[in-house]
């Protein structure tokens, strides 16, 4: 079976083809630098250049793969969430495909896509616990199966990433700026006192990183940016960069003592490329004798290949979409509306 993954949720434009479990090939047109020029994604923006890459980008993986269009047997594509323009551009250009070549067509949850790619690195097993960081998202998840998520808790405000993006705004590094915060966190020295850990004085398992930010500007005040090589800059990242971590971890153990039958982590997200994020979480499943898969970095961001494998195990299991699902934009609940082969 031949899948076809179209992500378009953010500012990535992105193709891929899962054949039989294992990728065929991907291709992507970043936007980073367009966006760069603004301190962020302009939506507008976003969703023209998506219009200008898609179809050139889907000849260009059929070239690469070898592939007929007549040779996909289904397509899968971000349905949400995210920017509503920007996935309509996707959702519009898969259903287009999924009519004319009479195949199945899947809506796959953006954030789910995130966590089960984590499939194509290790052997996953269920239910599992999962935790997606990423710059629009900060999501704890009960992991049943491949299809069935339990949301246990979401970001309230800022996710961790965006905190990330707007503290390296305040300290004047260029977007997008958490590898830059982590790099030269590494080389500093965190002084666990400096910034608070948000939103921890409750029972509940959602996130708040707005504060976090605010306690940055207020330190950083009226000084002067600090150079790059400079030890205060350093230090800064890094005691920024532990106060995420340990809001995280706290979290985390707080679900797993809650649900202490789980005994593996999916960590997912563009910041789960943070090296100290990586190293503490292996480090807390490992204490309570479980673990903690984490894909390849080139998988952590936004990617089509999570798609197209997220559509993959979900067909497996022979689920799909009618052609009159709706895109859903970040803000909003995705319906659990999939139809089952085996049901027809």
């Amino acid at each position: 079976m031949i899948c076809l993954g179209i992500e378009t949720s953010c500012d990535e434009t992105a193709l891929a083809v899962i054949e039989d479990g294992r990728v065929a090939g991907s291709v992507l047109a970043s936007q980073t630098n367009l966006h760069a020029l603004f301190g962020g994604v302009v939506p507008e923006l976003a969703s023209r250049e998506h219009c200008r890459y898609i179809g050139p980008l889907f000849d260009e993986l059929m070239r690469r793969c070898c592939l007929r269009p007549a040779d996909i047997t289904y397509v899968a594509v971000a349905r949400g969430p995210g920017l509503l323009g920007s996935l309509l551009v996707g959702v519009a250009f898969a259903k287009a495909l999924a009519l004319g070549l009479d195949c199945k067509f899947i809506g796959v949850n953006h954030l789910h896509a995130h966590l089960l790619v984590n499939g194509l690195a290790h052997k996953l097993s269920f239910p599992a616990l999962g935790l997606l960081v990423s710059g629009g998202h900060t999501h704890l998840y009960h992991i049943h199966s491949p299809q069935f998520f339990t949301q246990l808790g979401r970001t309230l405000d800022d996710a961790a990433g965006e905190a990330f993006d707007k503290v390296g705004k305040l300290l004047g590094f260029p977007y997008p700026s958490g590898h830059l915060i982590d790099a030269l966190g590494r080389e500093g020295v965190a002084d666990p006192t400096l910034f608070p850990r948000p939103y921890l004085d409750n029972d509940n398992l959602d996130f708040s990183f707005s504060g976090l930010k605010t306690a940055v500007a207020a330190h950083l005040g009226s000084r002067r940016l600090p150079d790059k090589t400079d030890d205060d800059l350093k230090k800064c990242c890094a005691s920024f960069n532990l106060a995420v971590v340990d809001t995280l971890c706290v979290k985390v153990e707080r679900a797993l003592d809650r649900r202490p039958s789980l005994r593996v982590l999916l960590l997912a997200g563009g910041v789960a490329s943070n090296f100290l994020l990586r190293e503490r979480m292996t480090a807390l499943m490992g204490k309570r004798g479980g673990k903690t898969l984490v894909p390849p970095p080139d998988l952590c961001t936004d990617n089509a290949v999570m798609i197209a494998y997220a559509g993959w195990l979900l067909y497996s299991n022979r689920y799909y979409h009618s052609l009159d699902m709706e895109t859903i934009p970040r803000g909003r609940v995705i319906p659990d509306d999939m139809l089952s082969i085996s049901s027809k």
